[in-house]
């Protein structure tokens, strides 16, 4: 007990359950929940102040996201990802995304597009105020919303599964090396590309984007650090939570 900073779980609309899935997805986002580690649901809600229930739930819509898996009689295990699997991501990804922006960049109505602006506004502004919670709820949706003008809800789906199977590790650090404001201006960007209706160059800089994001995973050391197995607790899971996650 007292590895979490207090914050009051009851307060306001969300169910108790979204309220710790957010938490604890904010806690693998910074990498206090540590790849390969296993953490015991009823020691979580020790941390939290609250029951084992809606944590024991709350992980198992995580694990339902493959951002963690059930360890029988021990708790819940944070997946690993490796370079293989992030590559993969990537290369579908860009296998998706790429030629959906420029068919959108062709298709789409002006104002459909402009009204992403605030969204590619508030991924900066999240940069800059090291909002790292904000920042990837505003990405998700700035990348998904654009997706959707295509017309193609599956297409949107699949984007998303991969989008939360190939979360950053160590986010906090990139942020502090100050590398996520230039990937967050990339999405203005992209926008006025797509208004010019220059579907190629739109293409092109979708492409250099999620390059870029690669670059960021490898540079974040997504290989899971030795000796993270045992059964533990979080420090600090509430901590820059900030906004809700995805």
């Amino acid at each position: 007990m007292g590895h979490l900073k207090h914050r009051d779980l009851n307060a306001g609309r969300e169910r108790l359950r979204d309220q710790v899935s957010n938490a604890l997805r904010a806690a693998l986002i910074s990498g206090e929940l540590r790849p390969g580690a296993v953490y015991s649901a009823p020691v979580l809600a020790e941390d939290f102040g609250i029951s084992a229930t809606p944590v024991r739930e709350a992980m198992l819509d995580l694990a339902r996201e493959g951002l963690v898996e059930p360890v029988r009689n021990r708790g819940f295990r944070v997946t690993e990802v490796n370079e293989r699997d992030l590559d993969q991501y990537t290369e579908i990804r860009a296998l998706i995304e790429i030629p959906t922006v420029g068919q959108v960049a062709r298709t789409a109505a002006r104002e459909e597009l402009e009204a992403l602006r605030p969204v590619a506004e508030e991924i900066v502004r999240a940069a800059r105020d090291h909002d790292l919670i904000g920042y990837l709820e505003a990405d998700r949706r700035f990348h998904l919303s654009l997706l959707a003008l295509s017309g193609n809800d599956r297409l949107v789906e699949t984007v998303g599964d991969l989008r939360k199977r190939s979360r950053l590790y160590g986010l906090t650090a990139l942020d502090e090396r100050g590398e996520l404001l230039p990937s967050a201006e990339e999405h203005l960007e992209l926008l006025d590309l797509m208004l010019a209706g220059d579907a190629k160059k739109a293409e092109r800089c979708m492409a250099r984007h999620l390059g870029h994001i690669r670059s960021l995973w490898a540079g974040s050391g997504s290989s899971s650090p030795a000796g993270t197995t045992g059964t533990t607790g979080t420090k600090g899971a509430g901590r820059r939570s900030g906004k809700r996650s995805s």
